[in-house]
This record gives C-alpha cells, structure tokens and sequence, in this order.
C-alpha cells in the first residue's frame, strides 16, 4: 500500500486571506478553522486540501514547492486575469519565455498558471 496526497499546508501570516485567496481560485471551502489555521478543500476527487498555518515569520526566498493551476473552462489569459483579479500578481523569477504565467498570492508564495486543459 503507499501513502495519498491528502492536504498542503501553507505557512502564512494571514490564514483567513489565503484561504479566501485560494479558496476563490479553485472553488473550494473552508471546512475546519482554529487559532492558527483554516482548513479549505473542495468535493470528493478534486484533489488534495488545503490547511493554511499562522507563522510568526515572513516569507524570505522563492518557494522550493509550488502549486500548478490549469484552467479547466478557459483560456489561460482569462484565468491568469481572474485570478489577478482575486489579488495576486504576475512575478518575474527569471523563468525567461514560458508557457506558463508565474504568478505569487497575495502573500507572495509564487505559483503557476498553465496552459488550458479543456476536455
């Protein structure tokens, strides 16, 4: 038997942003909420959940792991405009000429937007 991705924890200063941040992004809701963290994760098969913990430190170097987004009923630009609309921005990492949009929440956590995956 091996071991199931069930959740990502994210340390942050603001559980409550990012959880509403990414919640917005893949449609997902707030399930369990404490002190120092809010747990969001969407229906069954849509994959991991999210748990977002207070930390006392800020984030100082780029991220040694990162989220992938892949638009599932649009364009990657009207993703990438949404979800800069949700207050994220798009960052320069020297990535160079993608296909993929490098982007950061509003914590500053870089992520990537890719291309569409339309059935």
């Amino acid at each position: 038997m091996t071991s199931r991705f069930t959740e990502l924890v994210v340390d942050c200063s603001d559980p409550g942003r990012l959880a509403e941040f990414w919640g917005a992004v893949f449609d997902y809701k707030s399930i369990k909420e404490g002190d120092n963290g809010i747990f969001i994760e969407g229906p069954e098969g849509s994959g991991p959940g999210l748990l977002f913990l207070r930390v006392p430190e800020s984030k100082e170097a780029k991220n040694r792991l990162h989220i992938d987004v892949s638009p599932r009923d649009r364009e990657q630009e009207e993703e990438v405009a949404r979800i800069l609309e949700l207050g994220a921005r798009t960052v320069d990492i020297g990535q160079g000429e993608q296909s993929w949009v490098v982007m950061a929440d509003p914590e500053g956590n870089e992520f990537c937007v890719l291309r569409t995956k339309r059935p």
